[in-house]
């Protein structure tokens, strides 16, 4: 990803961040207020940390294992936090999806980040062959 433009890798910083303060917040709510969709609580869980993983890992592609470590930490504490909360409950198999869910998304920023590199390299060795047949 070190590969990819500056203003994508600034995009991907304050999105994440901003994922991350959203699911605080969501988080520290009654669990009236917490938001849901039509898919599984499960579902929504590992989907939100998939997306915060991989927000992440584009952000800061040069801080691949502290990226790794910040999701599933995030998910342990607001998972942790529930526990002080009288109308939420902390769980340990609501902590495995979301970290499961942050490291799907991190690997999956590293499959897109090779990705883009080899196409990166493709056009930068293109670029001279079709000057050449220009001039």
């Amino acid at each position: 990803m070190s590969n990819a433009p500056a203003h994508f890798q600034t995009l991907a910083r304050v999105l994440a961040w901003g994922l991350l303060a959203a699911l605080v917040v969501v988080t520290a709510a009654p669990i009236g207020l917490r938001p849901e969709t039509a898919l599984p609580v499960s579902a929504e869980r590992f989907g939100a940390f998939a997306l915060l993983g991989f927000l992440f890992a584009c952000g800061y592609p040069r801080r691949r294992l502290a990226v790794l470590a910040l999701t599933v930490a995030a998910a342990g504490l607001l998972e942790l936090s529930q526990l002080v909360q009288p109308t939420r409950h902390g769980r340990g198999a609501d902590f495995l999806v979301k970290a499961a869910g942050g490291g799907f998304g991190w690997l999956a920023a590293q499959v897109f980040a090779s990705i883009l590199a080899r196409i990166l390299a493709r056009l930068r060795l293109a670029r001279p062959t079709a000057r050449a047949g220009r001039v």
